[in-house]
C-alpha cells in the first residue's frame, strides 16, 4: 500500500511537470519518424520486417526514456531536501524504492500505449499477427523494466540528477555490448557475457514474436537485481 502511494504521487509529479510530457512527446516524435522512415516510407517491405523495424526503433528509445524518467527518481530528493522525509518516515526502504520504479513504469507503460497506433497503420495495407504485436510489446515492456530498475538504482548513488543518467546509461550500454565481450573473451567468462547480452541475446526474439521464458526471466532478474541494490543502498543511507 505505501509503494503505491509513492508511485502515485511520483507519477503526479511527472504527470504535472514539464519534463515528463517534454520527454513523452520527444520520444513519440521520433518513434513516428523512425517509423515513417525505416518503416511506411523504405519501399517494399514484407509486413513483419515493417513489424520488426518498429520494436527495433522503440527499443532503443524505451532505454533512452526510462534512463531519463527515472534519473530524478533518488536524486532530486536529496537536491531538493525531500529526501529526509523518505528517510525518517515508517515506509521501508523496499516500499520506497518498489513506489519509485513502479511511478517509472507507470510513465513507460503510458508512453508504450500512445505507440499502439503504429503497428496499426500496418494493417492498411498489410496483414500481421496480433500475437506478434503482443509479444513485442511485451518485450519492450521488459526492456523498460530492467532499464527503469538500473535508473532508480543509479539515482540512490548522487545527489545530482546528470551524474545518475550517465552510470545508468553505462551500465545499459555494458549490457548492451555483452554479445561484443562474449566474442573476444574464454570460458566461462563468455558464457556470462552471451547471456548477459540485453539486447542481442534477449529483445531480438521478443522483435521477432518469439516468447522465451528465458528471456522473461532474465529481465525480470536484471530488475530485481538493481531493485534490490537501490533498496540497500537506501537503508544504509538511513544509518548514516
Amino acid at each position: 500500500m505505501n509503494a503505491l502511494i509513492i508511485a502515485r504521487r511520483d507519477l503526479a509529479a511527472y504527470l504535472h511537470g514539464f519534463s515528463g510530457w517534454f520527454i513523452l512527446s520527444a520520444v513519440l516524435f521520433v518513434t513516428g519518424l523512425l517509423f515513417q522512415v525505416r518503416g511506411l516510407g523504405a519501399g517494399p517491405q514484407k509486413s513483419h520486417e515493417v513489424l520488426q523495424a518498429f520494436f527495433e526503433n522503440c527499443g532503443g528509445l524505451v532505454m533512452i526514456s526510462s534512463v531519463l524518467i527515472t534519473m530524478r527518481s533518488f536524486a532530486e530528493e536529496r537536491q531538493t531536501g525531500t529526501d529526509v522525509l523518505l528517510q525518517t518516515s515508517p515506509v521501508s526502504a523496499t516500499e520506497t524504492v518498489l513506489g519509485k520504479y513502479l511511478a517509472g513504469m507507470g510513465m513507460m507503460t503510458l508512453l508504450l500505449g500512445l505507440t499502439v497506433y503504429m503497428p496499426g497503420l500496418i494493417f492498411v495495407h498489410g496483414k500481421v499477427s496480433v500475437a506478434h504485436i503482443a509479444v513485442g510489446y511485451l518485450g519492450l515492456l521488459c526492456l523498460a523494466s530492467a532499464t527503469v530498475g538500473i535508473g532508480v538504482f543509479a539515482s540512490t548513488l548522487f545527489r545530482s540528477q546528470m551524474p545518475a543518467g550517465i552510470v545508468a546509461g553505462v551500465v545499459v550500454v555494458t549490457l548492451l555490448l555483452g554479445w561484443r565481450l562474449a566474442d573476444v573473451t574464454d570460458a566461462p567468462f563468455a558464457d556470462v557475457f552471451s547471456y548477459a547480452a540485453y539486447w542481442d541475446k534477449h529483445f531480438t526474439r521478443f522483435m521477432e514474436g518469439r516468447l522465451h521464458v528465458r528471456a522473461l526471466v532474465y529481465y525480470l532478474s536484471v530488475t530485481f537485481v538493481f531493485l534490490l541494490g537501490a533498496a540497500k543502498v537506501i537503508e544504509g543511507r538511513r544509518w548514516e
